[in-house]
């Protein structure tokens, strides 16, 4: 009997985002760039478009769009902006450890 592998976290990720501006358009690409690069096959990506979806925009004060929220693993992250400080992004999710 093989010892089994434990189970790589598993990334739950929701990028609010206002309409299709380049700005939305831009942190859609960068996040699902992010994403593909470093957490292949182990996250679950939900974008919601803020004026398409508001009720879902209530219950996480979102104050910016576009907006990263981190729900899994722990602690709950935010970002705001159009994802493209990857290291930054990075980071933020402990895919990379702080300086």
């Amino acid at each position: 009997m093989r010892p089994r592998k434990p189970k790589s976290k598993e990334y739950v990720l929701r990028l609010y985002v206002a309409g299709t501006t380049s700005k939305s358009i831009r942190a859609v690409a960068n996040i699902k760039e992010i994403c593909e690069n470093s957490l292949k096959n182990r996250y679950d990506l939900e974008v919601i478009d803020i004026y398409q979806q508001p009720v879902l925009v209530k219950g996480e004060q979102i104050i910016a769009a576009p907006t990263l929220v981190k729900q899994l693993p722990p602690p709950l992250r935010k970002f705001i902006g159009d994802m493209s400080d990857t290291e930054r992004i990075l980071v933020g999710l402990d895919l990379r450890p702080k300086d």
